[in-house]
């Protein structure tokens, strides 16, 4: 979780800086602009990183608040798509990989709990 928000923390600081390095796009149907995405990616990554230290210190909350948070990253990177399609698309698998990573980690503690 780390690792997926320190990226959507640097993507948001580059769209922000409004580097060279996007695709301007036009009628696009969640066009915002390239600043307005990038305080999106970048209070998300701030988000998430906060949510992943949080994650390791076991707190059931944490992980809740870890699916919640990568999946709107999951969200927020698909719909970043057309501005940086490969980055994007890496970003919306990490996060999904997240959300899977927390939920299966929660039901083996669930399986665990109830043989014991």
């Amino acid at each position: 979780m780390i690792f997926g928000g320190a990226m959507a923390l640097f993507e948001g600081i580059a769209a922000v800086a409004k580097d060279d390095l996007f695709l301007s796009t036009r009628h696009y149907v969640f066009e915002f602009s390239l600043e307005g995405w990038g305080w999106v990616h970048l209070i998300l990554g701030i988000i998430v990183i906060l949510a992943g230290c949080a994650v390791l210190t076991g707190a059931l909350w944490a992980r809740f608040l870890g699916v919640f948070v990568a999946g709107l990253g999951a969200i927020a990177n698909f719909l970043w798509i057309p501005y940086y399609p490969i980055w994007a698309t890496v970003l919306v698998a990490v996060n999904l990989f997240i959300v899977w990573a927390l939920c299966h980690g929660m039901h083996r503690e669930a399986d665990h709990a109830h043989a014991a």
